[in-house]
């Protein structure tokens, strides 16, 4: 297959919701349906040994939550299919805010009981901004839940989405009996066993033809007719192109934990959606179908198989063909390397892969090279826009629990900072270690990995932060009086780059006052 061909059959779309709508179920049943699982895991029970395939790492095991972006490719119907799972809960939106700069589209889960929630809206705000094509999936059709048509409007209205109804639900609750796909006009029977079987789809092209009432009931049949002829007159036609452009959001109906409306969303996302994207560039725009290789990194993941303390950079091709074992450039170090085994993802297992297109997301094995938004190329000195850096806001010391284990935390701390979901300060008066996240959650996962993956342990001790503000200024002079002046509230990140830690906005505001030549960034990327 030439190069062309390869890349307009890429796939690759994220998976995007409020913890609990059903993002990581939904994500083991396009696997199967793509043959890359022979059999769905359990998201929730502790009890059950098969967990999800997506939710690799032992703390989303134990707590049934997604805290990492995991990454799934598989094949169906002649299409490289791309999944990035990513996290719903909002203390780890960082990370997924990333990976949508990785995508080219975006599926969106809601549930059917709950509707629109608040980090479902932060998400789909961020897809609104980059023109992201978007499909809505409104799950757990099984359950009782609110009226189709009202959620359709509170989708329109909370995540700003003109909608377009491609499958209708009949029923819901004990009262669901099935889907009728308006894009193939079929009906699809709904049957709790979780096989979809060829005896559950009836093709209906005239909904007044009488075998549709013999199926469900007259009652139901005459509702799912009068509810069919409202969509008609209210919705327009599909319009592919306004799909792919952002301005229209295609709707299926399903429950996922019963593997109902799953194949359906699947096969029409295969036809209607996006081969690779152009990029932006701060110079220019990266046409995928360009003859030289471009990529970027959005995801670095620490520990990826805790046996062999491997770190592994998420790189996304945008342009050319990525080769095994070829010189590319690293634009940011400004010199050449060379990867001798990069990999192909199926969430924690991974084969090695001899080339890539654009649209893939390969793994490159780093000892240390990359960091968040590193351009690779074939030379040409570009960078990647549109990659978010977050400043922290909430911020505890860290207190070395077991002295003996000092070295193993100090790397433990080193290698997951470099995950870009925390930031390690050193005050530069005590050289007391802090710690900075988003969000509190991160400080359980960041303990819990450090035990389970470093064998250190530490606890954490409070302290009274607003801000941490990256600093810099082109006097010299100026510079060293602030620094004697300020000692007390400075400190080092990672990198040795000097961080002002202010306790309060008032107190940030009169040091701004005070020291008019001296710059402060909220991200250490200024």
């Amino acid at each position: 297959m030439d190069k062309v061909a390869e890349i307009k059959r890429r796939r690759t779309f994220g998976i995007v919701s409020h913890p609990d709508a059903g993002k990581t179920t939904l994500t083991e049943k396009l696997l199967l349906f793509g043959g890359a699982i022979q059999i769905a895991g359990a998201v929730k029970s502790n009890k059950i040994k098969k967990h999800a395939t997506s939710d690799f790492m032992e703390i989303e095991k134990q707590r049934g939550i997604s805290v990492a972006t995991s990454v799934m490719a598989f094949e169906y119907r002649d299409c490289q299919v791309n999944i990035l799972d990513t996290p719903g809960h909002k203390d780890f939106a960082e990370d997924t805010y990333r990976t949508l700069t990785a995508v080219d589209s975006v599926i969106v889960v809601i549930d059917v009981a709950k509707g629109v929630e608040e980090q479902t809206e932060k998400l789909v705000s961020v897809c609104r901004m980059r023109n992201t094509p978007i499909i809505v999936f409104i799950n757990k059709l099984d359950r009782e839940g609110k009226d189709a048509f009202e959620l359709l409007d509170e989708v329109e209205e909370k995540l700003k989405l003109k909608v377009l109804p491609l499958s209708w639900p009949v029923g819901m609750g004990s009262m669901f009996q099935g889907v009728y796909n308006l894009y193939e006009n079929k009906l699809f029977l709904f049957s709790p066993h979780g096989k979809q079987l060829e005896e559950d789809t009836l093709e209906i092209n005239d909904l007044n033809d009488g075998a549709l009432d013999k199926k469900v009931g007259k009652r139901a049949a005459d509702t799912l007719r009068e509810e069919i002829e409202v969509i008609k007159g209210v919705y327009p036609d599909f319009d592919r192109e306004k799909y792919l452009n952002g301005e229209e959001s295609p709707v299926f109906f399903g429950s996922a934990v019963n593997n109902f409306g799953v194949k359906e969303l699947l096969d029409c996302f295969i036809e209607i959606a996006p081969s690779p994207r152009p990029r932006e560039t701060e110079d220019r725009v990266i046409d995928p179908f360009e003859e030289k290789f471009s990529g970027f990194i959005f995801k670095i993941h620490a520990n990826m198989d805790p046996k062999h303390r491997d770190r592994i950079a998420f790189l996304r091709i945008c342009s050319g063909e990525f080769k095994r074992n070829t010189n590319y450039y690293h634009v940011r170090q400004d010199r050449n390397m060379k990867f001798s085994n990069p990999t192909a993802f199926m969430a924690a297992k991974k084969e090695v892969i001899d080339e890539a297109y654009p649209g893939d997301i390969i793994g490159l094995y780093d000892s240390g090279n990359f960091k968040i938004g590193d351009t690779l190329t074939e030379g040409e000195k570009v960078q990647f826009k549109g990659i978010p850096s977050f400043s922290p806001e909430q911020f505890r010391y860290v207190v070395n629990t077991d002295p003996l284990k000092t070295k193993q935390l100090n790397k433990g701390l080193d290698q997951l900072m470099d995950e870009g979901v925390a930031q390690l300060f050193t005050k530069i008066d005590s050289a007391r270690k802090i710690v900075g996240t988003v969000g509190a959650l991160q400080f359980d996962v960041i303990q819990y990995r450090l035990k389970g993956e470093y064998g250190a342990s530490c606890d954490y001790e409070p302290v009274n932060l607003h801000k941490a503000c990256w600093v810099s200024c082109d006097d010299p002079k100026e510079l060293a009086l602030f620094k004697s002046r300020r000692s007390k509230d400075l400190a080092t990140d990672k990198d040795g780059n000097l961080v002002y830690l202010a306790e309060s906005s008032w107190g940030l505001k009169t040091v701004q006052e005070n020291h008019p030549k001296i710059e402060f960034h909220f991200t250490s990327d200024f």
